[in-house]
């Protein structure tokens, strides 16, 4: 997806507006198992991607816990970072080579004061983040393991073919062998 899409689908700005935010984007290209965000740091970033699938994971003792999966036209940052300036509690992991706009949350924040425009598109922003949570947190205390799986496949079909069956069934809080399970009833 190109910038202009990406930014679109947040928030529409004026056209004057789009120009200046867009002149403090950086394209940048990651190689597959960067580890782009890493907990415990404050994120200086946030990034919108342009081609590739990434995944947010917490690591744990005996596996890593993935609680995102984000792919074209997505973002991503810490909203910890991004509003409190502190330190991230996730890592986001590249599952393949990606394209990926940057941008300074000190420029957006600058930008936030400057603009009414793009301070409404940080909001948006902010707003579309929250409410992904809001729907994860939902599904995974509402619906079954099986249902999950459903709404993902429903959601995002292509997960299947580009994410390890490993990282589908930590993000459904599954194991391998139930996903398995799951697959075959279908």
């Amino acid at each position: 997806m190109e910038i202009d899409q990406i930014l679109d689908q947040i928030y529409t700005l004026p056209q004057d507006s789009k120009t200046v935010l867009k002149e403090y984007v950086v394209e940048l290209d990651f190689p597959k198992n960067h580890i782009l965000l890493k907990a415990d740091k404050i994120e200086q970033h946030l990034y919108l991607i342009k081609q590739g699938m990434v995944r947010a994971f917490a690591p744990q003792e005996d596996r890593d816990i993935t609680f995102w999966f984000g792919q074209e036209g997505e973002t991503i940052l810490s909203m910890r970072s991004y509003v409190e300036n502190k330190k991230s509690y996730e890592n986001i992991e590249l599952l393949e080579d990606c394209t990926l706009f940057q941008l300074n949350t000190s420029d957006l924040n600058h930008l936030y004061n400057r603009d009414i425009h793009i301070a409404n598109w940080g909001r948006k922003l902010a707003e579309k983040e929250l409410l992904k949570i809001e729907s994860r947190m939902i599904s995974n205390d509402l619906l079954s393991a099986k249902e999950r799986y459903d709404q993902l496949m429903t959601d995002s079909p292509s997960l299947i073919q580009r994410v390890p069956l490993m990282h589908i069934a930590s993000y459904l809080g599954i194991t391998p062998v139930s996903l398995s399970r799951i697959r075959k009833e279908k």
